[in-house]
């Protein structure tokens, strides 16, 4: 399977920015940043699951100046594609996430979304999702057919099940490496946890994890140091 990255197997964790003001929620992404670093974690995406794009610019702003050693940063602005490339342009960040690049518009849509991707690819690597958690499936397509397309539309498509925190069926992972060849980056991108990384990992090429390293497994807690070094433990292993 192939390296992301330069990295084996590697884990991205996400800041999604929660708190009730924009100091506490940059707070959280300071705390929340030391202990993934702390705890072994790859690189952390920052999403406005929680905040809004001016929390996104603070806490890229911060991370310019305070970037660990060795951390990936990758950046998800949810809502608004063109937004996470701009400040792509503007922050040195190592890749966009965006949930939908393929499957997700309607026939008479997907062009143009699919001309403007190219122009934004090539300034930035771009991880995708297909079939993603809360997108729409409008293309008319059967899922190989999405997923064929999807993967000439970045590098490297990020798989889940429907909803934050759900496990993602492995059987799903496999319909995908199918499709795409034993060379092309997969990544788990929700469910991911220390008891099922091994049988996960196993097919995919790292993860993308958010609920399971807080202190309450659900999105809106707090990152946890002991479930992130529980989480890394279990991937060091496999590693």
């Amino acid at each position: 399977m192939p390296k992301l990255l330069g990295r084996d197997k590697p884990i991205f964790g996400m800041l999604h920015l929660g708190g009730n003001t924009r100091a506490e929620r940059l707070d959280r992404v300071k705390y929340e940043t030391q202990a993934y670093v702390e705890g072994g974690i790859d690189g952390v995406i920052v999403e406005n699951y929680f905040g809004d794009y001016d929390d996104v610019a603070a806490a890229l702003d911060w991370l310019d100046d305070n970037r660990p050693a060795n951390t990936i940063i990758g950046l998800n602005t949810l809502d608004n594609d063109a937004l996470a490339f701009e400040l792509a342009a503007s922050h040195p960040i190592d890749f966009v996430q965006l949930d939908g690049v393929a499957g997700h518009l309607s026939p008479n849509d997907d062009p143009d979304f699919a001309q403007q991707l190219a122009v934004w690819r090539a300034s930035s690597l771009v991880f995708g999702g297909v079939r993603f958690k809360y997108q729409p499936v409008l293309s008319g397509n059967d899922e190989a057919t999405d997923v064929a397309i999807g993967a000439t539309r970045c590098d490297a498509l990020v798989v889940t099940a429907s909803k934050t925190g759900e496990e993602t069926d492995v059987a799903k992972v496999l319909r995908f490496r199918e499709v795409v060849g034993k060379d092309y980056p997969l990544l788990i991108g929700a469910g991911l946890t220390a008891e099922n990384a091994a049988t996960g990992l196993a097919v995919a090429d790292g993860a993308i994890v958010g609920s399971y390293l807080k202190d309450t497994h659900e999105a809106k807690g707090i990152v946890s140091p002991a479930n992130v070094q529980k989480l890394m433990s279990a991937v060091n292993l496999l590693r």
